[in-house]
């Protein structure tokens, strides 16, 4: 029989310093495309590793913090995404 802690491994994914594509569209909620599409737009903070797209979760929480901040400003009801970069 297994011990709590290692059910409790199971049930509970690794976030890790440097995830892929589907790894942090489940740490941001969202889908891997609309994430994928972020990212080639340069929208959200994300650099490529051979041909494959990586995200560093402290850039990522770094991004969010910002977003967060120009979102509590006044913003137009009918814009979808914010227009800025990443930095």
């Amino acid at each position: 029989m297994r011990s709590a802690a290692t059910r409790s491994n199971l049930l509970v994914p690794e976030i890790r310093e440097v995830m892929d594509i589907r790894q942090a569209s489940d740490y941001l909620g969202i889908s891997p495309d609309t994430l994928y599409k972020y990212a080639s737009e340069g929208f959200v903070p994300a650099f490529k590793l051979g041909n494959r797209w990586r995200f560093k979760r402290t850039k990522l929480d770094e991004w969010m913090d910002l977003q967060s901040e120009l979102q509590a400003g006044p913003t137009s009801p009918d814009q979808k995404k914010p227009v800025r970069a990443a930095m």
